[in-house]
């Protein structure tokens, strides 16, 4: 059971915030009060018009996920969902064409138009 709270910096995290979604994730944590034992969870879950869906929210470490802290913010991935993920950049966009979070995954096949599902 890996549920350490210090860097992992032996293993490669599979995700990688950007500085604009780092910023995001600590404004939301502020103002939705997250609690300190919580964190960033990123995965992937069946479903969406190309196969998987992104996983993004707050939650408490479980027995099959890895931490790595980037930013000041615990980002907490299941392993079994680090293969879909490996190299994958979470940014943030705020502007007039698109707003939200953005994954850009090296790993996707093929994509919807909303960005939200991909194929691996």
């Amino acid at each position: 059971m890996s549920l350490s709270t210090e860097s992992r910096s032996e293993v490669l995290a599979p995700v990688v915030l950007s500085e604009r979604a780092a910023e995001e994730v600590k404004r939301i944590m502020a103002e939705k009060q997250v609690p300190a034992e919580y964190g960033l969870r990123v995965g992937v879950q069946g479903g969406g018009c190309s196969g998987l869906s992104y996983v993004l929210g707050f939650d408490k470490p479980r027995e099959f996920d890895d931490i790595f802290e980037q930013s000041g913010i615990r980002v907490i991935v299941d392993r079994r969902h680090a293969l879909y993920l490996m190299g994958t950049v979470l940014d943030y966009h705020d502007g007039l064409n698109a707003r939200g979070f953005v994954f850009h995954n090296p790993n996707a096949k093929s994509t919807c138009g909303c960005g939200s599902s991909f194929t691996a």
